[in-house]
């Protein structure tokens, strides 16, 4: 029988940085004393188990490694090992020495050290998480970060009062936004405080740089801080108040947010493991207690233990056993306890119980947990050398697929033979206003009937409807069973009362499982098929300008022209360079960027105009957009209004514009205006009083006919576009596209009156020469003639006596 030996440090190792009378000084004799004796990897119900082996390399040649630094050690009495869920090579174990692996511990490794440079104190860790390429740890009440890609180490920015402990996620399905930003999500804490005054802080990027995290009503919180997490399963922030042994949890965005989760006991100071794949599955445990959450705390209950085919306990606590290491993947449980004993459970929709395997001396003071694949445990000792300063590691795999198929411990045989759907393990975008269909294959035993069951981890926001039916037979003369699942944003299903669902404005998550209900702890290869739904923006929708009758389809503009470093002018009349509708005091040359704005849509001045704007996805048309949008030219052109004012709009309060968006926009740039900040005046919430009804109403689309008046000015117009509807999609669908205006005569310089008189006067002058001939040939115009000739002859024979 191979032996485990117990791990027993060197004295270089033992004495590492730390001095005598440290406080870790009391752990590390405890845990000493704790640790007397040997363990083997053997037992009764666990005679399937592999060879056990010892990871040894790199100690051939007498090349001596030093420990640089400061070397850390973990604060627990127990032994903790952390697995990267994406990256399955990289764990961290946390014991009386820290050891970081790159390769699943397949080679011997020092101890992990901080370097004496970071100033750390006292090198005690109280709480670690790796975060995407980084190793977040709490030393001494601060968080250091370990590159562990780049190797090297620095200090987290922000954090300003002393913390204990960091939480956080990872999501491992693509590169997607919402996937990332639950990776970059960090909480910063001080476990035990009080929650009214406690600190807490947050950071999206991955732990570099923190912020202050304003809790609403946190100062009416009553309690003692157990812990906040970002529950993306969910899409809500929990935060765990402890008050007089009781625990439950805070929510922060509605509709949770108006009451608590259900109280549960809360004895000793509770691990919280929060288990890969974002389904809300959340596990609690110290010594003496093991408890369970699938639904990220909402509802908190202990597990049940099966010792034998006819004991079933209904929490580990009445086991009398001592919980020493836990581990988790997305489907499956194991616990080590300090009676050789190994729990193991399934992690499925209904599954609420652990079965026991039991064994002879496979604990140690130094054992971890980790489980390596499906149905596969391992338990992890790390050995020290006498001669090298790197540390070995003893191996002990375990087969759970094998020990359960022992006819002693009476495990039914699993009744399905296949679960399979192609939406296993991968990630959806349901947006605005849209729909996923997902299908499954099921095939039960001969003479099995199976229990599908389908569920969301957020049905605040996700909803769903299942269709199952007979889909032939296999080939053995099996039922194939189909499952068909539609889903779409609960509030669109219409069967959820609006004070159930969570805000139809706010970018949400979820999961969905498949399962089956009935199915036994033997079905271990079966595992659940899970998807991770981003109720939110659709990377691949963009707005696309319609364009038929371009300036260069007309002959108006070369296109050759445009892409030869084309530039035009804007006098100074007609632009703001601040956007306030004000005179520039100069022109203004523009470059035309013809590789992205293509050739100008043609715009006749005196007609008014509106953009239509199409919806495309992956490359193709989808609709023409309905919703509001919204126009600013981008060279800050004002030589243009709209047709519509607030009052002949119909506003029932006073309408946003340019001008009190960018006053409010601060340091988030000028085009600012989109779906998150946009209040439309005929909703009848909006309580902003309709003070200036005769402002021009720059919202476009939507329930009105407003459109574009362009004044008396032709040229290039390069307008920036953005769909403000919030009700349309979680996207900021937005892009800039130019016009040309044409048909406007140039405006004079010349006053107006300057040109009216003599143009009347020089007609007056044309209709007399014109109607002065023609009149003298009537009767009035001989008269007229007659009098003209007889003043004449008076007049000279006046002037002839005169000379006489």
């Amino acid at each position: 029988m191979l032996r485990l030996e117990r791990a027993r440090a060197s004295p270089r190792a033992q004495s590492g940085a730390r001095g005598a009378g440290s406080p870790g000084d009391e752990v590390r004799m405890r845990r000493r004393q704790a640790s007397r004796g040997r363990a083997t990897c053997s037992g009764s119900s666990l005679r399937m188990l592999r060879r056990t082996h010892m990871v040894r390399t790199g100690k051939v040649f007498h090349v001596r490694q030093q420990i640089q630094g400061d070397q850390l050690y973990f604060s627990s009495m127990t032994s903790h090992l952390i697995k990267h869920p994406c990256k399955k090579n990289i764990a961290l174990y946390l014991g009386r020495r820290l050891f970081f692996t790159r390769d699943n511990f397949r080679s011997s490794l020092l101890p992990l050290s901080i370097p004496t440079s970071m100033k750390a104190g006292l090198p005690e860790v109280t709480s670690a998480h790796i975060a995407g390429s980084v190793l977040l740890l709490v030393v001494s009440r601060k968080v250091y970060i370990y590159n562990y890609e780049a190797n090297y180490w620095n200090t987290s920015i922000g954090i300003e009062h002393p913390v204990s402990h960091v939480s956080g996620d990872n999501c491992c399905y693509s590169g997607h936004p919402f996937c990332v930003d639950i990776s970059n999500s960090v909480f910063a804490y001080l476990h035990g405080d009080q929650i009214s005054q406690t600190n807490i802080y947050f950071s999206n990027n991955g732990g570099f740089r923190y912020q202050k995290f304003a809790y609403e009503k946190q100062a009416e919180l009553v309690g003692s801080l157990g812990g906040i997490f970002y529950f993306h399963s969910l899409s809500q922030v929990g935060l765990l108040l402890i008050d007089q042994g009781k625990a439950r949890f805070s929510y922060s965005e509605h509709p949770l947010n108006f009451s608590f989760g259900l109280p549960f006991d809360y004895n000793g100071t509770l691990n919280i493991l929060i288990t890969p794949g974002q389904k809300g599955i959340l596990i609690f445990w110290f010594e003496r207690s093991l408890l369970l959450s699938r639904n990220s705390g909402q509802l908190v209950y202990p597990l049940q233990v099966k010792e034998g085919p006819h004991t079933l306990l209904s929490s580990i606590s009445e086991a009398n056993v001592t919980i020493y290491s836990v581990a988790a993947n997305e489907y499956e449980l194991a616990v080590l306890t300090q009676e050789n004993n190994l729990y193991y459970g399934s992690l499925g929709i209904l599954s609420s119980s652990l079965i026991k395997f039991t064994g002879q001396n496979i604990w140690s003071q130094e054992a971890a947990l980790m489980f390596t694949d499906v149905g596969r445990v391992e338990i992890l000792v790390p050995l020290s050398d006498p001669v090298f300063p790197a540390f070995d590691f003893e191996k002990c795999p375990i087969n759970i697929q094998e020990i359960l198929m022992d006819p002693q411990l009476q495990v039914d045989v699993c009744k399905v033979e296949l679960l399979q759907g192609e939406f296993d393990n991968k990630m959806y975008t349901i947006d605005m206003n849209s729909e996923l269909e997902l299908t499954a294959l099921m095939i039960p035993r001969p003479g099995m009937s199976l229990v599908p069951l389908a569920m969301v981890s957020n049905p605040h926001s996700l909803g769903l409807q299942a269709v199952i039916y007979e889909d032939g037979y296999t080939y053995d003369g099996n039922t194939r069973h189909r499952l068909n699942i539609s889903l779409r944003q609960q509030h669109h299903w219409g069967r959820a009362d609006p004070n159930f669902t969570s805000s139809i404005k706010r970018p949400t998550g979820s999961t969905i499982t498949l399962d089956i209900a009935n199915k036994e702890i033997s079905c271990v290869d079966l595992k659940p098929l899970t998807a991770l739904i981003s109720v939110g923006c659709d990377q691949e929708k963009k707005i696309v300008i319609q364009n038929e009758i371009s300036a260069c389809y007309n002959g108006i503009l070369d296109p050759v022209g445009l892409q030869d470093n084309y530039s035009y002018v804007i006098e100074r009349e007609a632009y703001d360079p601040n956007f306030q509708g004000q005179k520039a005091s100069e022109d203004l040359v523009v470059h035309y960027h013809y590789e992205k704005l293509g050739c100008p849509h043609l715009v006749y001045y005196n007609t008014p105009w509106k953009p239509v704007v199409e919806l495309w996805r992956e490359g193709k048309f989808q609709e023409v957009i309905q919703a509001e949008f919204v126009l600013l030219e981008v060279n800050g052109l004002f030589t243009y209004t709209y047709s519509l004012t607030a009052n002949t709009a119909l506003c029932r309060s006073q309408p946003q514009n340019w001008t009190t968006i960018m006053s409010d926009a601060g340091d988030k740039g000028l085009f600012s205006w989109n779906r998150e900040n946009y209040v439309s005046c005929h909703d009848p919430d909006n309580e902003a009083p309709l003070m200036w009804p005769d402002v021009p109403y720059q919202i476009l689309g939507g329930p009105t006919a407003n459109k574009v008046i362009f004044e008396q000015r032709n040229g290039i117009y390069i307008f920036y576009i953005s769909i403000v509807d919030p009700y349309y999609s979680y996207c900021h669908l937005e892009t800039t596209f130019s016009v040309y205006v044409y048909g406007a005569f140039p405006l004079s310089v010349i006053p107006t009156a300057v040109i009216i008189i003599p143009l009347v006067v020089m007609l007056l002058s044309v209709w007399l020469v014109y109607a002065i001939p023609k009149l003298l040939h009537t009767e009035k115009g001989l008269r007229f003639k007659s009098f003209w000739a007889h003043l004449c002859r008076r007049c000279r024979k006046a002037c002839f006596r005169g000379g006489n």
